[in-house]
Protein backbone atom coordinates (compact mmCIF):
# COMPACT_ATOMS: atom_id res chain seq x y z
CA UNK A 1 0.00 0.00 0.00
CA UNK A 2 1.14 3.58 -0.57
CA UNK A 3 1.78 6.11 2.20
CA UNK A 4 -1.70 7.59 2.09
CA UNK A 5 -3.34 4.20 2.37
CA UNK A 6 -0.96 3.23 5.18
CA UNK A 7 -1.87 6.43 7.03
CA UNK A 8 -5.59 5.69 6.74
CA UNK A 9 -5.18 2.13 7.98
CA UNK A 10 -3.21 3.32 11.03
CA UNK A 11 -5.55 6.16 11.90
CA UNK A 12 -8.67 4.02 11.67
CA UNK A 13 -7.26 0.89 13.32
CA UNK A 14 -7.09 -1.21 10.17
CA UNK A 15 -4.45 -3.54 8.74
CA UNK A 16 -0.82 -2.41 8.53
CA UNK A 17 2.59 -3.83 9.33
CA UNK A 18 4.85 -0.78 9.63
CA UNK A 19 5.04 2.88 10.56
CA UNK A 20 5.61 5.78 8.17
CA UNK A 21 8.98 7.44 8.71
CA UNK A 22 8.33 11.17 8.80
CA UNK A 23 10.75 14.05 9.24
CA UNK A 24 9.54 17.41 10.50
CA UNK A 25 12.42 19.77 11.27
CA UNK A 26 14.94 21.01 13.83
CA UNK A 27 16.11 24.33 15.18
CA UNK A 28 18.32 26.46 12.89
CA UNK A 29 21.21 25.63 15.19
CA UNK A 30 20.49 21.93 14.63
CA UNK A 31 20.69 22.35 10.87
CA UNK A 32 23.96 24.28 11.26
CA UNK A 33 25.40 21.36 13.23
CA UNK A 34 24.18 18.76 10.76
CA UNK A 35 25.69 20.66 7.84
CA UNK A 36 29.06 20.22 9.53
CA UNK A 37 28.32 16.52 10.04
CA UNK A 38 27.45 15.65 6.45
CA UNK A 39 23.98 17.00 5.69
CA UNK A 40 24.05 18.27 2.08
CA UNK A 41 23.62 22.03 1.82
CA UNK A 42 21.33 21.59 -1.19
CA UNK A 43 18.90 18.99 -2.40
CA UNK A 44 15.97 17.09 -0.96
CA UNK A 45 16.51 16.47 2.77
CA UNK A 46 13.87 13.71 2.73
CA UNK A 47 15.77 11.83 0.03
CA UNK A 48 18.95 12.14 2.10
CA UNK A 49 17.27 11.00 5.33
CA UNK A 50 15.03 8.37 3.74
CA UNK A 51 11.88 10.02 5.08
CA UNK A 52 8.61 11.57 3.99
CA UNK A 53 7.29 15.00 5.06
CA UNK A 54 4.60 15.33 7.68
CA UNK A 55 1.10 15.96 6.23
CA UNK A 56 1.24 19.74 6.68
CA UNK A 57 3.68 19.77 3.76
CA UNK A 58 0.76 18.61 1.60
CA UNK A 59 -1.73 21.24 2.69
CA UNK A 60 -4.26 23.26 0.70
CA UNK A 61 -2.82 26.82 0.73
CA UNK A 62 -5.85 28.70 2.04
CA UNK A 63 -5.38 31.88 4.08
CA UNK A 64 -7.70 31.83 7.09
CA UNK A 65 -5.65 34.33 9.09
CA UNK A 66 -5.27 38.09 8.96
CA UNK A 67 -5.86 39.55 5.50
CA UNK A 68 -4.27 41.87 4.82
CA UNK A 69 -1.49 41.50 7.34
CA UNK A 70 -0.18 44.60 9.05
CA UNK A 71 2.58 46.52 7.32
CA UNK A 72 5.99 45.73 8.77
CA UNK A 73 7.57 48.74 10.47
CA UNK A 74 11.08 48.84 11.95
CA UNK A 75 11.24 50.78 15.20
CA UNK A 76 14.82 50.08 16.31
CA UNK A 77 17.63 47.95 14.92
CA UNK A 78 21.10 47.09 16.19
CA UNK A 79 23.68 44.43 15.34
CA UNK A 80 22.08 42.17 17.98
CA UNK A 81 18.34 42.69 17.57
CA UNK A 82 15.51 44.31 15.66
CA UNK A 83 12.33 45.79 17.15
CA UNK A 84 9.53 45.99 14.61
CA UNK A 85 5.81 45.70 14.04
CA UNK A 86 5.12 42.19 12.79
CA UNK A 87 2.55 41.25 10.19
CA UNK A 88 0.19 40.28 13.05
CA UNK A 89 0.30 43.84 14.42
CA UNK A 90 2.45 43.03 17.44
CA UNK A 91 5.58 45.06 18.18
CA UNK A 92 8.31 42.59 19.12
CA UNK A 93 12.05 42.42 19.65
CA UNK A 94 13.77 39.64 17.69
CA UNK A 95 17.38 38.59 18.23
CA UNK A 96 19.50 38.09 15.14
CA UNK A 97 21.96 35.44 16.29
CA UNK A 98 19.90 33.02 18.40
CA UNK A 99 16.65 31.09 18.22
CA UNK A 100 14.32 32.04 21.04
CA UNK A 101 10.89 33.47 21.76
CA UNK A 102 10.78 37.19 20.86
CA UNK A 103 10.32 39.84 23.53
CA UNK A 104 6.85 41.31 22.99
CA UNK A 105 6.74 45.08 23.44
CA UNK A 106 3.21 46.26 22.62
CA UNK A 107 -0.12 45.15 21.18
CA UNK A 108 -2.91 46.75 19.18
CA UNK A 109 -5.40 44.14 20.39
CA UNK A 110 -6.02 44.69 24.09
CA UNK A 111 -9.78 45.27 24.24
CA UNK A 112 -12.80 46.10 22.09
CA UNK A 113 -11.14 49.16 20.60
CA UNK A 114 -8.33 47.08 19.15
CA UNK A 115 -10.61 44.23 18.07
CA UNK A 116 -12.23 46.31 15.32
CA UNK A 117 -8.90 46.49 13.46
CA UNK A 118 -8.52 42.70 13.62
CA UNK A 119 -12.12 41.76 12.90
CA UNK A 120 -12.07 43.54 9.55
CA UNK A 121 -9.01 41.47 8.62
CA UNK A 122 -10.81 38.20 9.44
CA UNK A 123 -13.59 38.38 6.85
CA UNK A 124 -14.22 36.16 3.80
CA UNK A 125 -12.50 37.33 0.63
CA UNK A 126 -11.71 35.64 -2.70
CA UNK A 127 -8.00 36.34 -2.22
CA UNK A 128 -7.95 33.79 0.60
CA UNK A 129 -8.40 30.99 -1.93
CA UNK A 130 -5.62 30.13 -4.39
CA UNK A 131 -6.41 31.10 -7.95
CA UNK A 132 -5.05 27.76 -9.19
CA UNK A 133 -7.26 25.67 -6.90
CA UNK A 134 -8.20 23.28 -9.70
CA UNK A 135 -4.53 22.56 -10.37
CA UNK A 136 -3.87 22.06 -6.64
CA UNK A 137 -6.88 19.76 -6.37
CA UNK A 138 -5.63 17.59 -9.22
CA UNK A 139 -2.22 17.22 -7.58
CA UNK A 140 -3.41 16.59 -4.01
CA UNK A 141 -6.27 14.30 -4.97
CA UNK A 142 -3.80 12.00 -6.75
CA UNK A 143 -1.01 12.25 -4.19
CA UNK A 144 0.11 9.04 -2.49
CA UNK A 145 0.80 10.86 0.81
CA UNK A 146 -1.73 12.17 3.38
CA UNK A 147 -3.00 15.72 2.87
CA UNK A 148 -4.63 18.38 5.03
CA UNK A 149 -6.38 21.73 5.12
CA UNK A 150 -5.80 24.39 7.75
CA UNK A 151 -8.42 24.94 10.46
CA UNK A 152 -6.89 27.99 12.10
CA UNK A 153 -6.46 28.65 15.80
CA UNK A 154 -9.18 29.39 18.32
CA UNK A 155 -6.85 30.44 21.16
CA UNK A 156 -3.21 30.47 20.09
CA UNK A 157 -3.65 33.26 17.57
CA UNK A 158 -5.49 35.39 20.11
CA UNK A 159 -2.72 34.79 22.65
CA UNK A 160 -0.17 35.86 20.04
CA UNK A 161 -2.11 38.95 18.97
CA UNK A 162 -2.91 40.11 22.52
CA UNK A 163 -0.05 38.79 24.62
CA UNK A 164 -0.51 36.49 27.61
CA UNK A 165 -1.41 39.34 30.02
CA UNK A 166 -4.22 40.80 27.88
CA UNK A 167 -5.41 37.35 26.81
CA UNK A 168 -5.72 36.28 30.44
CA UNK A 169 -7.70 39.33 31.53
CA UNK A 170 -10.09 39.46 28.57
CA UNK A 171 -11.48 36.02 29.45
CA UNK A 172 -12.93 37.46 32.66
CA UNK A 173 -13.27 41.19 31.93
CA UNK A 174 -15.18 40.76 28.65
CA UNK A 175 -16.17 37.18 27.98
CA UNK A 176 -18.59 38.24 25.26
CA UNK A 177 -15.70 39.79 23.36
CA UNK A 178 -13.60 36.65 23.81
CA UNK A 179 -16.47 34.55 22.43
CA UNK A 180 -16.91 36.94 19.50
CA UNK A 181 -13.23 36.70 18.61
CA UNK A 182 -13.31 32.90 18.68
CA UNK A 183 -16.53 32.75 16.65
CA UNK A 184 -15.19 35.20 14.05
CA UNK A 185 -12.16 32.98 13.43
CA UNK A 186 -14.32 29.84 13.33
CA UNK A 187 -16.75 31.46 10.86
CA UNK A 188 -13.87 32.34 8.57
CA UNK A 189 -12.37 28.84 8.77
CA UNK A 190 -15.74 27.32 7.87
CA UNK A 191 -16.13 29.70 4.92
CA UNK A 192 -12.68 28.67 3.65
CA UNK A 193 -13.54 24.98 3.99
CA UNK A 194 -16.67 25.48 1.92
CA UNK A 195 -14.60 27.06 -0.84
CA UNK A 196 -11.99 24.32 -1.18
CA UNK A 197 -13.38 21.00 0.06
CA UNK A 198 -15.90 20.53 -2.77
CA UNK A 199 -12.83 20.21 -5.01
CA UNK A 200 -10.00 18.91 -2.83
CA UNK A 201 -10.18 15.60 -0.97
CA UNK A 202 -8.05 15.90 2.16
CA UNK A 203 -7.34 13.43 4.93
CA UNK A 204 -7.57 15.84 7.84
CA UNK A 205 -8.12 19.35 9.08
CA UNK A 206 -5.06 20.77 10.85
CA UNK A 207 -5.20 23.52 13.47
CA UNK A 208 -2.69 25.13 15.80
CA UNK A 209 -2.92 26.31 19.40
CA UNK A 210 0.29 26.27 21.48
CA UNK A 211 -1.77 27.48 24.42
CA UNK A 212 -0.14 25.42 27.19
CA UNK A 213 2.97 25.72 29.31
CA UNK A 214 4.57 23.25 31.67
CA UNK A 215 1.83 23.86 34.27
CA UNK A 216 -1.10 23.51 31.89
CA UNK A 217 -3.33 25.72 29.71
CA UNK A 218 -3.30 29.52 29.63
CA UNK A 219 -7.07 29.53 29.24
CA UNK A 220 -9.77 29.18 31.90
CA UNK A 221 -11.41 25.76 31.67
CA UNK A 222 -14.83 27.39 32.09
CA UNK A 223 -14.17 29.81 29.24
CA UNK A 224 -12.68 27.03 27.13
CA UNK A 225 -15.77 24.87 27.46
CA UNK A 226 -18.21 27.75 27.01
CA UNK A 227 -16.56 29.63 24.14
CA UNK A 228 -13.96 27.45 22.42
CA UNK A 229 -15.22 23.86 22.36
CA UNK A 230 -18.41 24.83 20.46
CA UNK A 231 -16.26 26.54 17.82
CA UNK A 232 -14.20 23.36 17.37
CA UNK A 233 -17.45 21.43 17.06
CA UNK A 234 -18.72 23.68 14.27
CA UNK A 235 -15.48 23.28 12.33
CA UNK A 236 -15.39 19.51 12.88
CA UNK A 237 -19.00 19.19 11.71
CA UNK A 238 -18.13 21.11 8.55
CA UNK A 239 -15.19 18.77 7.92
CA UNK A 240 -17.51 15.79 8.37
CA UNK A 241 -19.87 17.24 5.74
CA UNK A 242 -17.02 16.61 3.30
CA UNK A 243 -16.17 13.19 4.78
CA UNK A 244 -13.01 14.49 6.49
CA UNK A 245 -13.00 12.40 9.66
CA UNK A 246 -9.79 13.61 11.26
CA UNK A 247 -9.38 17.00 12.90
CA UNK A 248 -5.90 17.63 14.28
CA UNK A 249 -4.43 20.28 16.53
CA UNK A 250 -0.80 21.19 17.18
CA UNK A 251 -0.27 22.21 20.80
CA UNK A 252 2.86 22.02 22.92
CA UNK A 253 3.01 21.95 26.71
CA UNK A 254 0.91 20.07 29.24
CA UNK A 255 -2.28 19.58 27.20
CA UNK A 256 -4.08 16.93 29.26
CA UNK A 257 -6.73 19.30 30.71
CA UNK A 258 -7.79 20.25 27.15
CA UNK A 259 -8.14 16.75 25.70
CA UNK A 260 -11.69 16.02 26.87
CA UNK A 261 -12.91 19.30 25.36
CA UNK A 262 -11.01 18.69 22.16
CA UNK A 263 -12.66 15.31 21.75
CA UNK A 264 -16.10 16.79 22.49
CA UNK A 265 -15.38 19.37 19.82
CA UNK A 266 -14.37 16.71 17.29
CA UNK A 267 -10.63 17.33 17.52
CA UNK A 268 -9.50 13.72 17.51
CA UNK A 269 -5.83 13.91 16.50
CA UNK A 270 -3.21 15.59 18.71
CA UNK A 271 0.35 16.61 17.95
CA UNK A 272 2.94 16.30 19.44
CA UNK A 273 2.09 15.24 23.04
CA UNK A 274 5.24 16.86 24.36
CA UNK A 275 6.80 14.71 27.07
CA UNK A 276 8.39 17.61 28.94
CA UNK A 277 9.29 17.88 32.61
CA UNK A 278 5.70 16.84 33.41
CA UNK A 279 6.37 13.40 31.80
CA UNK A 280 3.33 13.14 29.57
CA UNK A 281 2.60 9.59 28.48
CA UNK A 282 0.56 9.08 25.29
CA UNK A 283 -0.09 5.44 26.26
CA UNK A 284 -1.65 6.52 29.56
CA UNK A 285 -3.68 9.20 27.77
CA UNK A 286 -4.97 6.59 25.31
CA UNK A 287 -6.12 4.40 28.21
CA UNK A 288 -7.89 7.36 29.78
CA UNK A 289 -9.53 8.87 26.68
CA UNK A 290 -9.90 5.85 24.39
CA UNK A 291 -9.22 5.20 20.73
CA UNK A 292 -10.91 8.38 19.54
CA UNK A 293 -7.77 10.15 20.75
CA UNK A 294 -5.15 9.76 18.05
CA UNK A 295 -1.56 11.01 18.26
CA UNK A 296 1.30 12.14 16.07
CA UNK A 297 4.39 12.45 18.26
CA UNK A 298 5.09 10.99 21.67
CA UNK A 299 8.84 10.42 21.10
CA UNK A 300 10.94 12.30 23.65
CA UNK A 301 13.23 14.44 21.50
CA UNK A 302 15.84 14.61 24.27
CA UNK A 303 16.31 10.84 24.19
CA UNK A 304 17.47 11.10 20.58
CA UNK A 305 20.54 12.99 21.78
CA UNK A 306 21.76 10.11 23.95
CA UNK A 307 22.74 7.52 21.40
CA UNK A 308 21.52 4.14 20.10
CA UNK A 309 20.66 2.48 23.42
CA UNK A 310 18.46 5.37 24.56
CA UNK A 311 16.87 5.63 21.12
CA UNK A 312 16.08 1.92 21.03
CA UNK A 313 14.49 2.15 24.49
CA UNK A 314 12.40 5.18 23.51
CA UNK A 315 11.11 3.45 20.40
CA UNK A 316 10.47 0.20 22.28
CA UNK A 317 8.19 1.83 24.82
CA UNK A 318 5.98 3.11 21.98
CA UNK A 319 5.66 -0.22 20.17
CA UNK A 320 2.38 -1.14 21.96
CA UNK A 321 0.76 2.09 20.70
CA UNK A 322 2.11 1.49 17.20
CA UNK A 323 0.51 -1.94 17.22
CA UNK A 324 -2.78 -0.65 18.58
CA UNK A 325 -3.13 2.04 15.93
CA UNK A 326 -4.17 5.66 15.92
CA UNK A 327 -0.56 6.61 16.63
CA UNK A 328 2.37 7.65 14.44
CA UNK A 329 5.71 8.26 16.17
CA UNK A 330 7.35 11.66 15.80
CA UNK A 331 9.71 13.65 18.03
CA UNK A 332 7.69 15.76 20.46
CA UNK A 333 9.09 19.07 19.19
CA UNK A 334 11.88 20.46 17.00
CA UNK A 335 15.07 18.40 17.04
CA UNK A 336 17.52 20.12 19.38
CA UNK A 337 21.14 21.06 18.52
CA UNK A 338 22.35 18.45 21.01
CA UNK A 339 21.22 15.70 18.64
CA UNK A 340 23.91 14.61 16.19
CA UNK A 341 23.04 13.80 12.61
CA UNK A 342 24.33 10.28 13.24
CA UNK A 343 21.93 9.75 16.15
CA UNK A 344 18.98 11.18 14.22
CA UNK A 345 19.65 8.99 11.21
CA UNK A 346 19.95 5.98 13.51
CA UNK A 347 16.51 6.83 14.99
CA UNK A 348 14.96 7.11 11.52
CA UNK A 349 16.60 3.87 10.37
CA UNK A 350 15.27 1.98 13.40
CA UNK A 351 11.75 3.27 12.77
CA UNK A 352 11.97 2.10 9.18
CA UNK A 353 13.00 -1.39 10.30
CA UNK A 354 9.97 -1.90 12.54
CA UNK A 355 7.50 -4.59 11.50
CA UNK A 356 4.35 -4.94 13.55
Amino acid sequence: MNSRQLFTEIMFYGDYDRMPVWHWTGWPETTARWLKEGLPAEGDIHKFLGTEPIPTANGVPVNNGLLPGFAEETIEETAEYRIFRQSDGVIAQHWKSKSCIPHYVDFILKDRAGWAEYKKRLQPHPDRIPKNLDEIALRLNNLDQPTCVGTGSMMGWLRDWMGVFNFSYIQFDDRDLFAEMVDTIADLVIWCLDQVLPKVKVDMGWGWEDICGKSGPLVSMEVYRECVVPAYRRISDKLLEYDVRLHATDCDGLVEPLIEGWLEGGVNLMFPIEIGTWKADPAALRKRFGKEMRVFGGIDKLELCKGPAAIDAEIARRIPLMREGGFIPLPDHLITPECSLENYRYYLRRLGEIRL
